[in-house]
């Protein structure tokens, strides 16, 4: 399998080298599916693509976005308890930066802020109006606990360049990573501007019983509720009768 792998990305790559005489950037991925099943660790993506030969690339890989509230917890006569919450909306749940060379020399300051590339230039929004120091540190607070979890990567992956026209990097998606819609957007950096740009997209999705127990507990809640009330109750009574018998 993975020699027809490698025999298969050794085709593209070449495809994609004879259409780059064409166009000055292209870029596929090995796989635009991951699926999770019971037992998944994490899976490796390959990007691969071609240029005319010119320029830097940078790739960026994006999550779906989501809504998080982030909660202060304080001592407050010895016991822990949350008074301070911040929500933020259009949150990536994942964030990865791969660039063939050092991004602060590829490009300034303002296109990365433009563009979104790096954290330092990540937008997060308060859904609500809190003070700007206040929300610089919950913001600072939530991407620390994203790269805690490995689904944001501070440090900037390699994008490796092969015979001048050719280039290739992998993407690490951990175990924990959520399902939904992926955006990876490759970009061609010349002097210091964006020359090129294109955008490939990767799904992840539950599949086998986990899907299913998944799409029922949000098409039947109220359903899904009960019986899993019914099981903790049947699971309760066999261990007492069990612990009786003994």
């Amino acid at each position: 399998m993975t020699v027809c792998r490698a025999l298969l990305v050794a085709f593209l790559l070449v495809s994609l080298s004879e259409r780059a005489n064409a166009q000055s950037l292209v870029a596929d991925l090995s796989e635009d599916l991951i699926a999770i099943t019971t037992g998944f660790t994490g899976s490796d993506v390959l990007l691969f693509g071609a240029t005319d030969g010119t320029g830097e690339i940078v790739v960026v890989v994006r999550g779906p976005s989501s809504r998080i509230v982030m909660r202060k917890k304080d001592r407050v006569a010895g016991i822990w308890v949350n008074t301070n919450a911040v929500a933020f909306q259009n949150v990536p749940s994942f964030y990865h930066l791969a660039s063939s060379a050092p991004v602060e020399e590829v490009l300034p300051n303002e296109v990365r802020a433009r563009e979104q590339i790096g954290l330092a230039y990540l937008t997060i929004e308060a859904a609500q109006q809190v003070d700007s120091d206040e929300e610089d540190a919950f913001a600072s607070a939530l991407i620390r606990n994203k790269q805690a979890e490995q689904l944001y990567y501070g440090a900037v992956g390699e994008v490796e360049l092969v015979g001048g026209r050719l280039f290739r990097t992998r993407v690490n998606f951990p175990a924990n990573v959520s399902t939904g819609p992926y955006v990876v957007e490759t970009y061609q950096v010349i002097d210091g501007e964006i020359a090129s740009k294109t955008v490939t997209t990767l799904q992840i999705r539950k599949i086998g019983f986990e899907a299913g127990v998944f799409d029922f507990a949000h098409s039947n809640p109220a359903l899904y509720g009960l019986i899993a009330i019914l099981v903790a109750l049947v699971a309760g009574w066999l261990a007492g009768y069990i612990f009786r018998k003994t």
